[in-house]
Formats: C-alpha cells, sequence, structure tokens
C-alpha cells in the first residue's frame, strides 16, 4: 500500500521531498546504467538531504568480488559520474547502509541470500520494511526475477509497509509480450505498486511542458487546430549504437524510442488540462491523447526507416551500422524512423505530428517544435516578408534545456522589410539551482510513492497499438533506407514532409 509520507507537507511545494525509512534493492548494480545513472542519483539524492538516515541499498549482479570491491565500484561510480561535488562525509554516511549480494538471477540460494540482507538491513537500518525492486537488467530477465521477488517472499507487503517494483524500458517488444509482461509482474505486485520508468519524463523541460501550456495564458489559446499548422517531435543522437548491439539489434529506433519517448511527449503536448496533477488525472488525459491517435493513411508515403551507412561524424570517420561489430551485415533494424501521426479529436484534427528519432544524425538534441500556421501578411508586399518563416515554439529537451520562441520583425533601416528572430529562454541562465538529472526524481518519486511521471499499463498498451502496425509493414516490405553518418537521416524523410508542403527543421 502507499501511504503518505509523514516528512512531507504536501501543501507547501517550496518544500523539499524527503523520502521516509526505506531502501533500495538494485539488480544489475554492476552495469552500465547502474555506474553511469543510478548510482550517482542516489549520491546526489544523498547530497541534496533527500534520502532518509539509515538508507540502505543492496546491490545484486553476477559479480566476482566482495561486498567491499562493490563499495569500491560505486565510489568510483559516484566520483566520475555524480552531478552534485564528491565529499567523504556523504559518501561515508551512505556507504553505511550498502549490502551487495553476488549470484544469479537463476539462482535461488543468492536470492535467499538477498531475503537475509533486507532482513538484516530491516533490522539494522530502520527501513520499516519499504523497500523498492529496481530491475536494471536485461528486459528478457523481468519475468525471472520478479517470480523469484514472489518465491522468496520479498514482494511480500506486510501491514504498515509497502514494496515497490522499478522496471525499465522497454515494456515489452509489441503489444503481445508487453501484455503477457504486465500479466506476469501483476501476479506479484498489486498495479500501484509498479513502477515503469521512463527517464524522458523525469527531465525538467519535459515536465515544464505541463507549466507552460497550462500556468500561462500566453500560449493555450493558441494551442489547437486553429492556428497550430504542424508538430514535430524529434529525438536525435549523433552516436552509433556503441556497444549496445546485443540489445539493439532487432530492437531498432522505433521500438527504442518512439514507442516510449516520443510518445509520451506527443500525449504532454497534445493532453487536455488535467482537473489537477494528481498521478489519476494526468494520465487520464495522457491515454485520451493516446485512443485518439489515427495510424498513416499510407504507411509507404508516411513513415520511413532507414539505417545509417559509412560516413562523417565530428570529424572521424565512422562504419556504417551493419559494419558496427557485433551486427549481421544482412541486418534490417532500423536506427532511423520517422512516422507522421494525426490525433482525431476536436482540438487536433488535421494537424499532423510528426516524429521522428535517429543514431549517427547531424547532432545530438531532442525537441518539441509547435509550428503555428502562417498569417495572411494583407498589409505588406510579398517582398517584404519572402525571408519570413513560421512562427515557432520550440521546447528544447536536451542538451540546451529551454524554451525558444521564433517570430518575425522589421529589419532596421528604411523599407518594410520582416525577418525571423529568436527569443530565447534557457534553464541555466535563468535559474541559480541547476536541473536534477532525471534518475534523481525518478528514483525519488518511486521511494515516495509518486506515480505522476510513470507510464501506466494503458499509456504502454495503446503505444504499442501504434506502433505494431507500422513495425509489420516495415518487415514486411524492403530493406531500410541508406543515410550516411552525420547526415539528417534519409532522403526519403524529407521527401514525406515535402509531400505536405513541409521540411523538417534543422536544429
Amino acid at each position: 500500500m502507499n501511504r503518505p509520507n509523514p516528512l512531507r507537507d504536501p501543501t507547501d511545494r517550496r518544500l523539499p521531498q524527503i523520502a521516509g525509512p526505506c531502501g533500495l534493492v538494485l539488480f544489475g548494480a554492476t552495469g552500465d546504467l547502474a555506474r553511469k545513472k543510478l548510482l550517482p542519483a542516489l549520491y546526489d539524492q544523498a547530497h541534496r538531504g533527500l534520502l532518509p538516515p539509515g538508507f540502505s541499498l543492496i546491490g545484486f549482479a553476477r559479480h566476482d568480488g566482495d561486498g567491499e570491491s562493490f563499495i569500491e565500484l560505486a565510489r568510483q561510480a559516484v566520483k566520475e559520474h555524480a552531478r552534485t561535488p564528491f565529499r567523504d562525509d556523504i559518501w561515508d554516511q551512505l556507504a553505511e547502509g550498502i549490502i551487495f549480494v553476488a549470484g544469479d538471477f537463476n539462482d535461488d540460494t543468492a536470492f535467499k541470500k538477498l531475503r537475509n540482507a533486507v532482513d538484516q538491513s530491516i533490522a539494522r537500518h530502520g527501513t520499516g520494511g519499504n523497500f523498492a525492486f529496481y530491475l536494471s537488467v536485461p528486459p528478457k530477465w523481468f519475468p525471472k526475477v520478479v517470480q523469484q521477488l514472489k518465491k522468496h517472499g520479498l514482494a511480500e507487503q506486510k501491514e504498515g509497509s509497502w514494496r515497490r517494483a522499478v522496471i525499465e524500458k522497454p515494456f515489452g517488444h509489441d503489444l503481445k509480450s508487453a501484455q503477457e509482461l504486465n500479466r506476469i509482474v501483476h501476479e506479484v505486485f498489486p498495479a500501484e505498486a509498479v513502477f515503469r520508468i521512463d527517464h524522458y519524463l523525469g527531465k525538467e523541460t519535459v515536465q515544464n511542458i505541463l507549466a507552460l501550456r497550462f500556468a500561462n495564458t500566453l500560449f493555450e489559446p493558441i494551442w489547437n487546430r486553429s492556428y497550430v499548422d504542424h508538430v514535430q517531435i524529434t529525438m536525435a543522437e549523433d552516436i552509433g549504437i556503441g556497444g549496445r548491439a546485443g540489445y539493439y539489434d532487432g530492437i531498432g529506433a522505433a521500438r527504442d524510442v518512439i514507442q516510449n519517448h516520443l510518445l509520451q511527449l506527443l500525449a504532454l503536448t497534445a493532453m487536455e488540462e488535467p482537473a489537477s496533477f494528481d498521478a489519476d488525472a494526468v494520465a487520464a488525459e495522457k491515454t485520451k491523447v493516446l485512443g485518439a491517435v489515427s495510424l498513416p493513411k499510407d504507411f509507404a508515403k508516411e513513415t520511413v526507416r532507414g539505417q545509417y551507412a559509412h560516413g562523417w561524424q565530428g570529424g572521424e570517420e565512422v562504419v556504417g551500422y551493419v559494419e558496427e561489430e557485433g551486427i549481421d551485415p544482412k541486418s534490417k533494424t532500423d536506427t532511423y524512423a520517422a512516422i507522421k501521426l494525426e490525433i482525431d479529436n476536436r482540438r487536433w484534427a488535421g494537424v499532423p505530428f510528426y516524429l521522428r528519432t535517429g543514431k549517427r544524425l547531424g547532432r545530438r538534441v531532442t525537441e518539441i517544435a509547435v509550428v503555428f500556421q502562417r498569417a495572411p501578411h494583407s498589409p505588406f508586399d510579398q517582398t517584404a516578408t519572402e525571408e519570413l518563416g513560421q512562427n515557432a515554439l520550440v521546447i528544447r529537451v536536451q542538451p540546451d534545456e529551454g524554451v525558444t520562441m521564433r517570430f518575425g520583425s522589421k529589419v532596421p533601416g528604411t523599407q518594410m522589410e520582416v525577418r525571423d528572430v529568436s527569443m530565447d529562454f534557457a534553464y541555466g541562465e535563468s535559474f541559480t539551482e541547476s536541473s536534477p538529472e532525471a534518475y534523481e526524481r525518478l528514483i525519488l518519486d518511486v521511494l515516495l510513492g509518486e506515480s505522476n511521471l510513470f507510464p501506466r499499463l494503458k499509456e504502454v498498451e495503446l503505444s504499442w497499438q501504434i506502433l505494431d502496425p507500422i513495425e509489420r509493414y516495415w518487415d514486411k516490405n524492403g530493406k531500410p533506407a541508406q543515410y550516411p553518418a552525420g547526415t539528417w537521416g534519409p532522403v526519403e524523410a524529407d521527401e514525406m514532409l515535402a509531400r505536405d508542403g513541409r521540411s523538417w527543421r534543422r536544429p
């Protein structure tokens, strides 16, 4: 049962939210995600005073070392990747609550040791029996780990305490597998105790979408089909697959990014104003939007999948996807995906939403661009406005978090000439406090039992219902279009927008 945190006053949003007595069991504690994101995020929370005294971290992984070697590994990860300055006193306090269990997910003996470690933590650190189980493991192990937790009594929620499961994306690889995964997880944990992490939803700029829309009278009156021409949502990466061949091949860009990150951004951009920012109210509005999404009318013309080829990135020559180590030379996995969607409701009818993502593109950037219809320019000669583009509001999610407004302004001089100018808001310049990392916010919300920033089961299922037909079409129809590394994707993606009289932004 999720109980209110007695250390938090929900009526005063200025006060920091501090987790009550609890602990975290981290599966895959020596993996890449744990070392680069999760362990540093826990330290940053401790540095900011957001973890309770006696917080306990239990690491579980296939690791040859003992507890001391794991603590040293964690210490080095924190020193290298933490956002806040490293302080020995803070680390020492956090390290006092660290326990390590070495073992395999199939090993009953290891889970018995884990049960003993949890009991030890309850007795020594005052966690009150409250534990979150974070599955930072490959998706194929989700069912096994959850079943082991049930078998060894670790998921049992006793009166006055809670147990929660945290699952990393992807949530299945299609609708059927997602439903099966959810069935297994919900046999062990109740729905309110399952937290599906999409780390994009923890980013400050993503949360700012709701503030931008609903805390201001400036934008909401024009946030509809009467004024908006189209919306572009982009997540571009300038890197290749790195060492993720085992995970990425067969998954691809659309399943890895569009199904979760980009469809969640679409939902937040297009949703109606919720009755409150209660988790149920926000989820209800996102669900309505995803349920109203209509698929492309012509998959051949309104969807594109691509695969990066040999090219140049940042002044260095790089290989193509099928030349990467561990990749089948005949692989048809997409490293680029672009789709056109529409939303069949009163607010957005007829407004296309263009979603694209890719690796080895021109630069690393994630943004939402709301592009407005052109003004009639009645008082102006055509020559006065020939260099004027469309007004746009661009929400920059990463790396330079902020918001840009593009509008027309007169060029100084005696002639009436109008050109595009930009007005820019940057988080780093407007606020003295730096934004916390997404995982800081999300892990804290798990410990607090706050589920606002976590996709619900219905949202996951609706997202797969959108993507599955597109994936089936791609599987049956040829190979991905090729694009040179370092460019902005295949020409077919440019042609997709050109047929609509539009073009992609070049961030």
